[in-house]
């Protein structure tokens, strides 16, 4: 790959990372083009809200001098720039949680992923905007504002990994640390046209398990293969973790290309909590389907949702529990929806807690029996609208005990996976004519990241995406 071809906004970390250690371009050079489209682009969309360059540039700088002394010692991702999100701790790093009630200082610890990422060889370079406590599906806070769309600055990139979305959209980095905690991987990856794959739960391991383990850390690209090579780094076994889940059988960057068999793939577009899925977001289900079955699979289409509403509450009193969860919290600086629901944690009591613990694992188990025995894969949207206009924080704040439909329909679709914890991916087969990615959403059974890995890369195969990408400037 020629050094100018390199430094094409589009190159895959993949790509990036091979170039790096052929010493056909160096970790500073590539590190400076992608801060130069920072400084480019981020004023803009503001998706970056804090850089450590002096920092990274040492680093970059460092490793340059090791591969032209001629060590053949690097990690995977050597000299590949990563923004971090900024619902993570990052030793040395702020973490505000996009919030004005927490501390801005430095933190102490480094959370499991992100280590995983400098093991990897990423070169961690600034932090990616959030909703405050990652708690709307929209990236706008007080703090640092309103990320947007890069397809369509007027449109929310989604959230709470908005702000990752935007800034591997755009092009200022090949990748972008995500989480995933009712959607947030997921609904980002849909409005802005990446690939954005939930793990399984437990695949990348924590500290402890965040919202009672609802969350779960990953990564957003433009690539199938990107996101495998990156969840290999991300899995690593963790043997002091509450639950593990089994190994894979090999690397999932071997699982790319890999013939899936034909499966049984069940689709579903009819929401449980009664939202109406757009004509967009049917019409995007509609192409994977003549795709899946174009490959050989046989789609059966399903009459109902699988989630039952009557646990929603459940759902709710496990997020809201977790508002309590952040040292230092000063409640009277945070923004009302995250206070009510702080509040709201606070009035729960234990008892109320274990049940609707129990609540959900029982469902989740009814879930995912269905899973292999009535079909192999689910597909449904990812999101039942196109990507909203910016702006809907104040609605958020006007109604606090209750977000808008706009919220509501952006993870209709999602979180119930979170609640299960199975692996989950939304993939870009689908532009709306307003020019908006839309995503649909591929699940797979307990574990089986492999098998979504596989269809993935199938369907990135038979439908590129990857030379689809915004006019920025």
């Amino acid at each position: 790959m020629a050094y100018c071809d390199l430094m094409d906004e589009h190159a895959s970390a993949i790509d990036t990372a091979a170039a790096i250690r052929a010493k056909e371009v160096s970790p500073l050079e590539v590190l400076d083009a992608c801060l130069a489209r920072v400084d480019a682009r981020n004023p803009e969309l503001n998706a970056v809200i804090w850089r450590n360059d002096e920092e990274s540039r040492a680093r970059a700088r460092a490793l340059g001098e090791r591969i032209a002394a001629g060590t053949d010692d690097l990690p995977p991702f050597a000299g590949v720039p990563v923004p971090i999100k900024d619902l993570v701790p990052v030793a040395g790093q702020p973490n505000t949680n996009g919030s004005w009630g927490t501390a801005d200082g430095p933190m102490e610890v480094t959370e499991l992923a992100p280590q995983a990422y400098i093991d990897a060889g990423f070169i961690l370079c600034g932090r990616t905007n959030t909703p405050e406590f990652g708690s709307i599906s929209v990236t706008e806070n007080l703090r640092f504002g309103t990320t947007r769309n890069p397809w369509d600055p007027a449109h929310t990139p989604g959230g709470s990994s908005g702000g990752a979305g935007a800034a591997v959209a755009s092009g200022m980095f090949p990748a972008a640390y995500a989480s995933d905690g009712g959607g947030s991987i997921r609904i980002p990856a849909s409005c802005c046209g990446l690939v954005g794959h939930k793990p399984s739960r437990g695949r990348v391991p924590d500290l402890y398990p965040h919202w009672a383990g609802l969350s779960t850390e990953g990564v957003v690209t433009r690539t199938v293969a990107d996101t495998a090579a990156i969840l290999d780094a991300l899995s690593r076994p963790d043997r002091m973790a509450w639950w593990s889940p089994p190994a894979k059988e090999r690397p999932f960057a071997e699982e790319v290309g890999v013939d899936p068999g034909r499966l049984r793939v069940a689709v579903n577009t009819v929401s449980a909590m009664g939202v109406e899925v757009a004509a967009e977001p049917l019409a995007a289900v509609e192409h994977a389907v003549a795709l899946l079955e174009s490959l050989g699979h046989d789609v059966v289409r399903l009459a109902a949702d699988l989630f039952d509403p009557a646990n929603l509450g459940d759902f709710l009193n496990l997020m809201n529990s977790g508002m309590s969860g952040y040292p230092g919290l000063d409640p009277e600086r945070i923004e009302p929806h995250n206070r009510a629901a702080l509040d709201a944690g606070h009035a729960l009591d234990s008892l109320a807690y274990a049940h609707s613990l129990g609540a959900l694992q029982l469902q989740s188990r009814d879930i995912m029996a269905r899973f292999d025995d009535e079909f192999d894969l689910l597909l449904t949207p990812t999101m039942a609208i196109e990507p909203p206009p910016v702006g809907l924080l104040d609605q958020v704040h006007a109604q606090p005990d209750f977000p808008p439909m706009e919220i509501i329909s952006m993870a209709a679709f999602t979180a119930i996976f979170n609640i299960t914890g199975q692996p989950a991916v939304s993939l870009p087969l689908h532009v709306a004519p307003s020019g908006l990615p839309v995503g649909v959403q591929l699940v797979a059974g307990p574990w089986q990241d492999a098998r979504l890995v596989r269809v993935a890369a199938q369907l990135e195969a038979s439908a590129p995406w990857a030379d689809r990408y915004p006019f920025v400037d």
